[in-house]
């Protein structure tokens, strides 16, 4: 008898060992662990020895033994037996007892450390999964608006799953760039849009066409950025295909463009082969309107910018033969342009200009763009 009570310890310290040695390992306060199980064990109890009495389960913190203890409300004549007991049957517990008191009932079944041992089993691999998941979740949402890189997994209903290890990321159509094809084992960058909870584990939502991705290339490529020397102002993208972003100095003797771009271009080179052979026009910001205005627009040359800042409208005149340039294919450049600097752009040639009479509330300057950088695919 004395053996079987020693065992029963011993298996109940080795339990404690074991939960305190996964409460640590995998970050968990052990007293949730505990809770968990104890919450669980009241389901058991009630599943196997059928009963639909108000219990109450003890987990031992220092045995590792479990207790079932029925509850009941002393009453003066029980008429449920399952949650009252009569004041009669109250005293022989214990003489002190009166109506209205709440008592406690060991019902701890001779097997139930069976039921208890697996219940517990279950219930520390679930919070442990759960536990897991919370720290992955917690661990990429703090990670939001950053860059990851990963390994195609599969491709399903055009979704790209992307293997990041611990987790996996999805990559949706409408987050891809139309002119890339993804196939298993491609590595690949991608913009953490968003981190969702789902019942599965998170879901790292990601881009491969968010401006965000520019952005932050450009952050990891250039030193002088990461140093906080040169500052990205704006990023406008049409994926796949060309993007502009604006770069201001606030050191005088540091040229931003040139810095983005790199020795013989090879940073921004870098950054163009990532995204596909995406064109990236790299311009000069600038706090004067009109001056930001006429280096959005390049590649092509400026002649003069009329602005109303009230309603954030300009019309810009280039030479006539500048003017299919400055709009671009299907109108890209100008479009791209006023994303870039948010303001609404009439693009007219020198010659139509002169044939137009210029709104009142518009004032004109001669601007000179700066010197800009188109980088492309080689």
């Amino acid at each position: 008898m004395a053996r079987k009570t020693t065992r029963a310890k011993d298996n109940g310290q080795e339990f404690l060992e074991t939960l305190r040695e996964l409460s640590k390992d995998r970050g968990i306060d052990e007293e949730i662990l505990f809770d968990a199980i104890e919450q669980a064990l009241i389901t058991a109890y009630k599943r196997n020895f059928g009963s639909a009495q108000n219990v109450r389960v003890t987990l031992s913190r220092d045995t590792g033994k479990y207790h079932v203890y029925a509850v009941k409300t002393v009453v003066e004549d029980a008429e449920d037996e399952i949650t009252e007991i009569s004041l009669a049957q109250a005293l022989t517990i214990r003489p002190d007892y009166v109506v209205g008191d709440v008592i406690e009932i060991e019902v701890t079944p001779a097997n139930f450390g069976r039921v208890a041992a697996q219940t517990a089993k279950q219930v520390v691999v679930q919070r442990i999964r759960e536990a897991e998941r919370g720290m992955i979740y917690e661990e990429f949402q703090s990670r939001e608006s950053d860059i990851l890189t990963g390994l195609v997994q599969r491709v399903e209903n055009r979704n790209v799953f992307i293997d990041l290890g611990k987790t996996e990321a999805v990559l949706t159509p409408a987050e891809q760039i139309p002119t890339e094809t993804y196939s298993h084992g491609d590595r690949i960058k991608a913009f953490i849009v968003e981190v969702k909870k789902t019942n599965k584990g998170p879901q790292v939502v990601v881009s491969r066409t968010h401006p965000g991705l520019l952005k932050r290339l450009f952050e990891l490529e250039v030193p002088e950025i990461q140093e906080g020397i040169v500052e990205i102002k704006s990023v406008a993208r049409e994926p796949g295909n060309r993007s502009k972003i604006a770069v201001w100095s606030k050191d005088e003797s540091v040229d931003p463009v040139g810095s983005c771009v790199g020795y013989r271009g090879m940073r921004v080179q870098a950054i163009v082969d990532e995204l596909g052979s995406e064109k990236i026009d790299i311009v000069k910001w600038s706090e004067d309107p009109a001056k930001f205005i006429a280096n959005a627009l390049s590649p092509s040359k400026v002649v003069s910018v009329a602005v109303n800042e009230a309603e954030k409208v300009s019309r810009v005149v280039v030479p006539d033969y500048q003017l299919s340039l400055a709009i671009g294919k299907e109108g890209q450049n100008a479009r791209l342009a006023a994303k870039l600097t948010g303001w609404k752009i009439d693009i007219k040639s020198e010659s139509q200009a002169a044939d137009e009479e210029l709104d009142e509330n518009m004032n004109v300057v001669e601007v000179e763009s700066d010197e800009a950088f188109t980088a492309e695919g080689e």
